[in-house]
């Protein structure tokens, strides 16, 4: 995957795309949808060489289009080393924080025996959760036909959640589980870290690495804390995201509800 160092090196695409603006993202888009590999040069001035414009959108695309949760494709036997994590972390900082605040906090998990407690403490949550049933979709539902592989792939991570090779609690300042919270307030909050998990997630993804987008624990979120050390009053838990190296494999986009039903237009 190519980065912010430009210009790159063309012969690593099948077409350039001359022109950076609306036009050039418009031919672009198109290319990546048929799997093109491309950049975008802006043409600049008519005197002047073409400069590279914007990092690979392909590479975007296929990330933000292909970043599956990995739970049985998980490779719980292989070490990721911390300057790995470290990298991905530099990315998700640079997400979206409200008012610039930036009080996030990231709790990394690899000691065994921490990893145990939460993988039972999670395990509880789940067992709980399933038995509370599972929702009902019609028949032509793309989630219905998805429904059983999904609890099957959930069961498995939730029965080797200790085994996972990282375990990553984001965290946030600030709580909003207490009576009389606004929706304002809820937003705010979780509008300040989930763009930064999210963005981990897909720098992961970038370099090889399967995660798994996890909440379960958060019913034990107290006990979570005492065990880490996380100052419950102060910092709120939001997610806990498993991390490891994947087994290999195609990821490809998933079906998804068409977006006729779901895409409102100045009135619902």
């Amino acid at each position: 995957m190519s980065d912010m160092r430009e210009p790159a090196d063309r012969e690593h695409f099948e077409m350039v795309v001359v022109g950076a603006g609306q036009a050039g993202l418009a031919v672009g888009y198109h290319l990546a949808r048929r799997g093109t590999r491309f950049i975008i040069l802006d043409a600049g001035p008519p005197d002047a060489a073409p400069q590279a414009a914007t990092i690979e959108v392909m590479d975007a695309h296929t990330i933000l289009t292909t970043t599956r949760a990995v739970r049985k494709r998980l490779d719980f036997d292989r070490p990721v080393s911390r300057e790995l994590l470290m990298e991905c972390l530099e990315v998700a900082i640079q997400a979206p924080t409200g008012s610039n605040a930036q009080g996030w906090q990231w709790m990394i998990v690899t000691d065994p025996e921490k990893k145990r407690v939460i993988g039972d403490l999670y395990r509880q949550s789940w067992y709980a959760y399933t038995s509370s049933g599972r929702p009902r979709y019609a028949e032509d539902d793309p989630r219905g036909r998805q429904l059983p592989r999904v609890v099957s792939s959930a069961q498995y991570l939730a029965d080797r959640m200790h085994e996972v090779p990282v375990m990553v609690i984001p965290c946030i300042e600030g709580r909003v589980d207490r009576p009389g919270v606004t929706n304002l307030e809820i937003a705010g909050l979780y509008g300040s870290i989930l763009p930064a998990a999210w963005s981990f997630m897909l720098a992961a993804r970038a370099r090889g690495l399967g995660t798994a987008w996890t909440t379960l624990h958060l019913k034990y979120e107290r006990e979570v804390a005492q065990l880490l050390g996380i100052p419950y009053e102060r910092y709120t838990q939001t997610a806990l995201i498993t991390v490891g190296f994947h087994t290999g494999g195609e990821f490809k986009p998933a079906e998804r509800i068409p977006l006729k039903p779901i895409v409102h237009s100045d009135t619902w």
